[in-house]
């Protein structure tokens, strides 16, 4: 049961900033989630399964970020973590680090799919890149995500023509086709 409080939403559910005592929860949700996300794309050895390991990067990603406009945002029922948000400036030689922030994941814990924690996470993302003084958001999406890319162009996101083939795990014999997505946030 959610209780309604007058003018916002309920108390059960937030996005915030992660600290660094949300390693071993993002990386619960993400060694649960990329099996689900990347099947079919990625062999089942090229997917993380110690959520010990992927936490300790978590926890020092999070410590000493190699930038200080990289954020991870978490999404919370309660006070547990069920999804988790990336931004950074914007890496791609065509992009402008000042002006073009990135949005790099966005992850939800399967079963939590739905529930508004995407768009929540997504205008959290979009909040925290204007406030790092970025005017443009891009993000990469798999060609064949057909439902991440409807959520973010009903959110308002566009193509913006470039596209790329990643090469997953380094000897070109996985390999899948993104487009980049962008959006206006001045």
């Amino acid at each position: 049961m959610t209780h309604e409080h007058p003018g916002g939403p309920t108390a059960d559910v937030s996005v915030r900033v992660a600290w660094a005592d949300d390693a071993d929860a993002i990386a619960a949700v993400q060694v649960r989630a990329w099996p689900e996300l990347y099947a079919g794309l990625l062999p089942a050895d090229l997917l993380p399964t110690d959520v010990d390991a992927v936490a300790a990067q978590w926890r020092q990603a999070l410590g000493r970020p190699g930038d200080a406009r990289n954020r991870v945002l978490v999404a919370l029922e309660r006070n547990r973590v069920v999804g988790f948000a990336l931004t950074s400036p914007a890496s791609d030689p065509d992009c402008d680090p000042v002006a073009d922030g990135e949005l790099t994941e966005v992850t939800l814990e399967p079963g939590e799919r739905g529930k508004g924690h995407g768009s929540r996470l997504l205008q959290a993302a979009v909040d925290t890149l204007a406030a790092d003084r970025f005017t443009r958001a891009v993000t990469w999406v798999n060609a064949g995500d057909d439902a991440l890319r409807s959520f973010l162009t009903d959110a308002g996101w566009a193509p913006d023509s470039a596209h790329r083939e990643l090469d997953l795990d380094g000897t070109g014999a996985t390999t899948v086709k993104q487009v980049r997505l962008h959006t206006a946030i001045a």
